[in-house]
Order: C-alpha cells, then structure tokens, then sequence
C-alpha cells in the first residue's frame, strides 16, 4: 500500500476514516449495547496517546525540531484546541450527559428534544471542522513518513468511532429521523478529504512545516484523550479490567506500528 502516490494515501485513509465512522453510526442505530461503546473509547485512548508520544513527537524531533521548539508548539496547540472547543469552532466532547452509549441515549429520553434545528446543525458543522482538521493532521503524517501517516489514520478512526456515534444518538434525540442523521452526519465525516487535498496542496511545497503540524497532530490526540476521552472512563464502575486490557492493547498495537516502522 506503501507504494501507492502519496496523495492517493492521504485520500484512501481520510476514506476510510468517513466510511468507518458512518460504521460506528449504523452500529448505534442497530442498537449496539453501551458496553461496546466504552469498551472502544478506552482502546481509542490508547491508540491516541501512543501515537502522539511514540510517534508523531519522536518524528517532529527527528525532522530536525528542537525539544525547545517542539514542546512550546505541543502546549500552544492543546491550549489552542481547547480554545477552538470552547468557542464551538473545533468540537469533540459532547458533554457529561451526551456521550455516546450512555444509558439515555440509548433511550433517547433525556433533555436533547430541547435542541433546535439550527443547534443540530452546528453540531455537524463543528464537527465537520473537526474533520477537516484531521485531514489535514493527516496529509502532513504522510508528507512526513507513509508509515507514520497510517499510524495518524488509525489514531484519528479510534477516536471518530466514539464521537460519530455519539452524534449520531444526539441527533436522534434531538427528533431526526434515522435516514436523515446517518446521511448528513456522512457528509460531515467525508469532510476529512478537502482537508487532506487541502493539507498535501499547501505543504508539499512547504516541508518546513511539516514537522509543526505533526507536533499539533500530537496536540490534538492528547487533548482528545486527556480532555474528553478519559473523564467518560472516571464515570465507569463495571469491567474496569477489560478496559485497562482494552486500553493497554490501543498502546501495544502502535508500539507493535513503531517496531515495524524502524
């Protein structure tokens, strides 16, 4: 696969992350039990963390950044993302009750009906920013190293699956049929792709770059394990051991990615 263009790369995995995440959405409406939901956030949790501390912060370094320069970038970027959160530009967290797989969502009983249309549809245009972002995050890791850039695409599908799905449910609550939510909620998803055109445009001419972008890729995958992923897990009380199991396979597959990969 390794041998393919580039760009043909960047393209295939930002697919792949849209058509798995349209997955995790069909999972929801088919009524797939809460456990598995948060089963899969503690692997994302895993897969996140390795990979911006096993992967992408070792390549920013070995591209020729400085640790003085690499970790004032890390901090500006998790401080940044949470800014861009905060003012609903870039979103993840979906809030303490709205998470995908919690008892009321799988009811559909609790207060989103109070959403209206326009509401709704800020959720998918965060979140289609969000994805445009990972596709640029994306297109950089493969701009740097190929292998890299499959290590970024799975990090980024670990942590869509939860998220779509939780749209997904929110969606519904918030009186959409299922048709509808499924399909837009696509549309948001595939936006990962112009950001993956957009990101191989602008920095295949500009490599000096690349390496700021990954720290930021980095920025990103700690924020969403730190600020979103790992408060859902504080709320559990059931399989505490299958989700540190789950957790720790997330960092054995990418310690598994970075053997092969040097």
């Amino acid at each position: 696969m390794t041998s393919l263009p580039v760009l043909a790369q960047i393209l295939l995995a930002c697919l792949l992350g849209g058509v798995l995440s349209l997955l995790a959405a069909a999972l929801v409406l088919f009524g797939l039990p809460r456990r598995w939901l948060t089963y899969a956030v503690s692997f994302s949790i895993g897969v996140l963390l390795a990979t911006a501390m096993l992967h992408l912060l070792p390549e920013a370094l070995e591209l020729g950044l400085t640790p003085h320069e690499v970790f004032p970038v890390l901090l500006a970027g998790i401080l940044g993302f949470f800014a861009l959160e905060k003012f609903a530009i870039w979103r993840h967290a979906h809030g303490n009750d709205s998470h995908a797989g919690s008892p009321s969502c799988e009811n559909h009983t609790h207060d989103h009906h109070h959403l209206h249309g326009g509401e709704a549809v800020g959720i998918l245009v965060g979140d289609g920013f969000h994805n445009l972002t990972d596709g640029l995050l994306i297109a950089a890791a493969f701009l740097a190293d190929p292998m890299l850039g499959w290590a970024a695409t799975l990090a980024v599908v670990a942590h869509e699956v939860p998220q779509e799905a939780g749209d997904f449910a929110i969606l519904l609550a918030a009186g959409w049929q299922r048709g509808r939510a499924l399909f837009w909620n696509g549309v948001s998803s595939l936006a990962s792709l112009l950001g993956g055109v957009i990101g191989f445009l602008a920095l295949e001419e500009a490599q000096t770059w690349v390496p700021y972008i990954i720290t930021l890729a980095a920025a990103s995958f700690v924020y969403i394990a730190i600020a979103d992923l790992m408060p859902r897990l504080k709320r559990e009380q059931q399989g505490i051991f299958w989700h540190g199991l789950l957790l720790a396979a997330g960092i054995g597959v990418m310690l598994l990615g970075s053997g092969h990969a040097h």
